[in-house]
């Protein structure tokens, strides 16, 4: 970098970069080295929501994310991909969770107003979407697989668009259908009412005499959520060229599972009455 050039740029406003916005209450801006030339292995997104939105799953293939919040409430959800445990830590303002690279996570705003500040050690943040993978791979493919009924696959995945971003999407109006799903698919988010003393990285439903950081309860068991070794090739980036891609994570998706799989308990997650 040639700091002596009059196109040196120190200062960049991130309300005029605006990456996604689902409406008024939420949408994520972007800063990365493309809008910033003096930035080096930083870059961020600034992301505001309103209740029960959602910050897509996803991962980022080239850098590890460190979700601040700055306001309201939120939690961020993790698949260790070490020990195939679902994590989720909720967030309140001046708390973080940190995302390693390459691991599958989201973000669920549990009020209105909540502000996040995600930060990437990269110049450019790369990310593989959920809805990209959804969407993109064939249902034929997903239904011989998992042995499912391809006709209903497609009917059920046909909604889905590409770059979602946030969720559920803003024409969504089948609330009761979204509510059934969510009642029979406990695992898609929790809903968690932020106790104003609760510690930071708190698990979930967790008794308040145990230790923030115990593993959940061992009696309660559960298939373990598989993950592949190698996610799909397809790249979706924050509408740039991204960077050559060297390898999805440097240690690789190893996976270590102990005889009986520990499993994070989670509670069901209640959208809100106002699908935004």
């Amino acid at each position: 970098m040639d700091y002596t050039s009059p196109n040196t740029q120190f200062t960049f406003d991130v309300n005029t970069n605006t990456l996604f916005k689902k409406d008024a209450n939420n949408y994520i801006n972007l800063l990365s080295v493309k809008q910033l030339n003096t930035l080096e292995n930083t870059s961020l997104l600034d992301i505001f929501l309103s209740k029960s939105n959602v910050v897509e799953p996803h991962y980022h293939q080239n850098a590890a994310e460190l979700v601040y919040c700055i306001c309201g409430s939120a939690v961020v959800s993790i698949l260790n991909p070490f020990t195939n445990e679902l994590l989720h830590f909720p967030i309140c303002p001046g708390q973080v969770a940190n995302v390693p690279q390459g691991w599958w996570h989201y973000e669920v705003a549990t009020v209105d107003n909540t502000h996040l500040l995600a930060i990437f050690d990269a110049p450019i943040p790369e990310v593989i979407l959920g809805s990209d993978i959804l969407s993109k791979t064939p249902a034929n493919v997903l239904a011989h697989t998992y042995c499912l009924n391809e006709a209903l696959v497609k009917e059920a995945l046909a909604p889905i668009k590409p770059g979602t971003f946030i969720g559920p999407p803003a024409d969504c109006c089948e609330e009761d259908k979204v509510k059934g799903v969510n009642n029979m698919a406990p695992n898609m988010a929790p809903n968690m009412n932020m106790h104003a003393n609760m510690k930071p990285n708190m698990q979930p439903n967790m008794h308040p005499n145990m230790h923030p950081n115990m593993q959940p309860y061992a009696h309660m068991q559960a298939q373990p959520i598989p993950i592949s070794s190698q996610m799909p090739p397809a790249t979706q980036a924050f509408n740039y060229q991204p960077y050559p891609m060297q390898g999805y994570y440097t240690q690789g998706y190893e996976q270590h599972y102990r005889q009986q799989p520990y499993v994070q308990q989670q509670p069901n997650y209640q959208y809100s009455n106002n699908q935004e």
